[in-house]
């Protein structure tokens, strides 16, 4: 694994904590710009202006657990698909799953992150990989984002949508095309299903998580954080490379509609290591990448 870091403005300026190299392809390709409500928008350069970290997870496992909704109960869930850490179920905590082991690349990203199983023809497909971008949301003053707090849990997207969500949190696309779809469209072998779902970007500043699991926290507009959720934070795109070609006729989610999807974070990131991102990336407002070999 190599650690990569390119300038927000000029290439070659470093972050702290960031070694030199050449960003992957994947990497190059696929940052965007979180712009005019939509997190779909191609930035110029190689890896352009915005702030962000971005950390690559294998996929880990597939099990009917959700412990943000259903805490405890192994069976009341639809199907997820995981990743990060390895040692998620349905009892897991900030406690239980610090310090485990992780699909990550970074191996300090201990964090989990779940999103609905997809199915062709009512068989479930085992996705490629993952990819976490972390960045201040659209307008927000990079300097003013602060870490998540240690065990903060957000969902994103609707599991019960009959209907497309909006493409500026539930999004379709092929490998790192810039198309954004509602639905999935219909992709080759060089560029396999992805969903992309964008997380909120403003907490509350006190709740780790809420009763409707999204009151705590909120999305900023024109740069700005509601009054009832003050606090930048960082804006969490999540994608799921789900591995699928060919005609999208026969896909439907775990949850139901095609239309349905949605992500899960629990963040138990190692501290520190998630201040030095923030503090190295963000507020310097560089971009750092992790290469390897994962297909996202």
């Amino acid at each position: 694994m190599r650690r990569v870091a390119v300038a927000a403005v000029v290439a070659g300026v470093l972050a702290a904590g960031c070694s030199s190299g050449e960003p992957d392809a994947a990497h190059v390709h696929a940052a965007w710009v979180l712009a005019a409500g939509r997190p779909d928008a191609a930035i110029a350069g190689p890896q352009g202006r915005v702030p962000q970290f971005v950390v690559d997870c294998h996929y880990s496992h597939a099990a009917t657990h959700d412990p943000i909704v259903y805490p405890g109960d192994e069976q009341a869930s639809h199907l997820h698909v995981f990743f990060g850490n390895t040692a998620i179920d349905a009892d897991s905590t900030y406690e239980s799953l610090l310090g485990g082991d992780t699909t990550c690349e970074q191996p300090l990203d201990t964090a989990s992150y779940w999103a609905p199983a997809l199915y062709r023809d009512g068989v479930p497909q085992e996705p490629v990989g993952s990819v976490a971008y972390y960045r201040p949301g659209a307008g927000v003053d990079p300097a003013s984002v602060q870490p998540y707090p240690p065990g903060l849990q957000m969902v994103a997207g609707d599991p019960t949508a009959r209907s497309p969500q909006s493409t500026s949190v539930v999004a379709w696309t092929c490998g790192t095309a810039s198309l954004r779809a509602e639905s999935p469209p219909s992709c080759k072998a060089d560029g396999r299903l992805r969903m992309l779902v964008t997380f909120p970007d403003c907490w509350d500043g006190v709740r780790l998580e809420a009763a409707d699991h999204t009151g705590h926290v909120a999305y900023s507009t024109g740069g700005v954080c509601p009054s009832k959720q003050p606090v930048p934070i960082p804006q969490l795109q999540f994608t799921v490379n789900y591995g699928v070609v060919g005609d999208p006729a026969g896909l439907e989610l775990a949850s139901g509609s095609i239309w349905s999807g949605h992500a899960d974070f629990l963040n138990s990131w190692d501290q520190a290591k998630l201040i030095t991102e923030v503090e190295s990336c963000l507020h310097r407002e560089v971009v750092c990448g992790v290469s390897g070999g994962s297909e996202i």
